[in-house]
Order: C-alpha cells, then sequence, then structure tokens
C-alpha cells in the first residue's frame, strides 16, 4: 500500500513542471490584419442638400427640410442654425443644444437624403473623354470616376495627374498614375476619393 502511495506521489512530483510548463505557456493570439480601407469619408453639409431631422420622443418636432442658399436651416424650435461646412453629427449636436432649453435630454438624428452641393461631388476635369461631375457614392476610388468619365482622352498624360482635394481650408494635390493603373492594373494607384475631390488630367508634353 505505502509503495503504491509513493509511486502515486512520485507520478505527481514529476508532472508539475508539466502541468505548470502547460500553464504558463502564452496564449496564442490572432495576429491583427492592419484595415487597408480608410474610414469612410465624413460627410460635408453643403447648400441644397435635403436633411431629415429626427427627434427621438418627439414626432412634431421632427421634419424633412432643405439646406437654404444662406446655408441654413429652419425647424420648429430651432431658427436659422447653419448647416452648411457641418457633418449630420455636429448639426445634430447643435439642434440639441438649443432644443435643450424647451425639451428634457433631446436626441437629434441626421439623415441627408438627397445630397446635391458641390460638397457631395467628385470632377474630372482636363484630359478625359467627358469632363464632368459626379455625385459621390461611399468607397468610391479613382477608378470609378475614371470609367463613369469614358475614360482618358487620346492626349493625356495619365501618369501626371492629380486628386485636388481641400483639407481644413488648405489645397491639398495627391499624384496618381493613370497610364499605370489602367494599362498595368497598378491597383496602387487606385485611390480612395473624397467628396469634393477633384481629379486632374493634363495634356501629354510633346
Amino acid at each position: 500500500m505505502k509503495s503504491v502511495t509513493y509511486s502515486c506521489f512520485l507520478i505527481l512530483v514529476l508532472a508539475q513542471p508539466l502541468v505548470a510548463g502547460c500553464a504558463a505557456a502564452p496564449a496564442q493570439t490572432t495576429p491583427q490584419i492592419e484595415a487597408s480601407q480608410p474610414e469612410a469619408a465624413t460627410y460635408i453639409i453643403g447648400p441644397g442638400d435635403t436633411l431629415q431631422v429626427f427627434v427621438w420622443r418627439n414626432p412634431e418636432l421632427s421634419t424633412t427640410i432643405p439646406v437654404r442658399p444662406d446655408g441654413k436651416i429652419s425647424t420648429p424650435l430651432v431658427e436659422s442654425m447653419v448647416a452648411v461646412g457641418k457633418t449630420p453629427t455636429e448639426l445634430a449636436r447643435d439642434m440639441e443644444k438649443v432644443l435643450s432649453e424647451y425639451v428634457r435630454s433631446p436626441k437629434v438624428n441626421i439623415i441627408v437624403t438627397k445630397p446635391t452641393s458641390a460638397y457631395s461631388q467628385v470632377k474630372a476635369i482636363g484630359q478625359v473623354t467627358n469632363p464632368s461631375a459626379l455625385a459621390y457614392q461611399e468607397g468610391m476610388r479613382v477608378l470609378d470616376l475614371v470609367l463613369a468619365v469614358g475614360g482618358l482622352a487620346d492626349f493625356a498624360s495619365g501618369n501626371r495627374a492629380k486628386i485636388v482635394r481641400q483639407e481644413e481650408g488648405k489645397q491639398r494635390e495627391i499624384r496618381v498614375r493613370l497610364d499605370d493603373l489602367l494599362n498595368k492594373g497598378d491597383m496602387k494607384q487606385n485611390l480612395f476619393l473624397k467628396p469634393g475631390d477633384v481629379l486632374v488630367v493634363p495634356q501629354s508634353m510633346f
């Protein structure tokens, strides 16, 4: 009986390092894959846009209105508030501040139902088949715009193209090699677009 007990004791002692080793082994973690797609562009409200204003639990204050040419909107209890230049979320928070004088803890949600202003467009100018402005769609890339305007013109210098973008009141130019994108399939050139972007394609230099 003692020998059996002693044998069991030895097994337990010898097994302890193995158990400890298993406990100390670091748990395998799945490596995080860096997202290749940037965050969706934040929409900026412009003149002519149509907004749906929803005030939670207050249907009498909810309405659908256009943004006036002066850049302002008027809703029940909120008169002549500037909307142009703001995101829907920023405008909603500003409206909540005003409504809090009349409504307890107001919750406002704003949806742009008809984006028609220049802020919601992207343009292609220069040596493209049909220079034009298109309504911006979330996730739109350079290739989407180029195909929509009919591709490059005969005398286009695609590898000298650029995207002109307004950021924080400053103009930024982003080079894009369209010839490499269209002829060589270089998808690194298929950049994401943002509302208000202008794709400029110059003429070839002979």
